[in-house]
């Protein structure tokens, strides 16, 4: 019940940022990557289309079903789903290193605003990025880009608003 919370929280916080709007050039450069190898075995590959967030967003889920506590918990993460277009993940542990090099070289992370970098003395890099839209104030896409041991690109795309963000972290926060 708390790990739920917990990772619905750092999502939420990873979301929260601004600013940049040529999303559609970097959507297609990682759309390339995440094609490039998607038949590779080196990879563990998910993708998650827009029509089972739309379906996910169309069921009847209580609070029991999530592990929640109350139901405006639910309706928060369920208001979030619909807004959500995709997901792709991408990792691997084999050659993480020039995998995450090769990626950093051809998605323009410049583009996208930080949230958040993390890098270790055993040489691990994890960074939090943003694509925001300007002209609607809604998030386009979060990336997430993992090097060292593992190699891990994550990508939600979707128009998510960020006031329904705010609204289900301040859910969270009563439980």
């Amino acid at each position: 019940m708390k790990s739920i919370k917990f990772m619905l929280l750092l999502v939420a916080f990873c979301i929260l940022g601004a600013t940049t709007s040529n999303g559609q050039s970097q959507a297609n450069a990682i759309d390339k990557y995440f094609k490039q190898y998607v038949d590779n075995q080196d990879f563990t590959v998910v993708y998650i289309s827009g029509k089972m967030f739309e379906l996910f967003g169309k069921l009847d889920i209580d609070k029991e079903t999530l592990d929640l506590d109350d139901e405006e918990d639910v309706e928060a993460i369920m208001d979030i789903a619909r807004d959500m277009k995709g997901l792709r993940i991408l990792t691997t542990d084999i050659n993480s290193d020039r995998y995450y090099k090769e990626a950093k070289s051809k998605i323009s992370t410049g583009e996208y605003e930080v949230l958040m970098t993390v890098r270790t003395q055993d040489g691990d890099n994890v960074e939090f990025l943003i694509l925001e839209n300007e002209a609607n104030n809604k998030i386009a896409e979060l990336l997430l880009l993992v090097g060292g041991d593992d190699f891990v690109l994550l990508s939600f795309v979707g128009n998510l608003d960020l006031d329904k963000i705010v609204k289900l972290a301040n859910e969270m926060e009563k439980d």
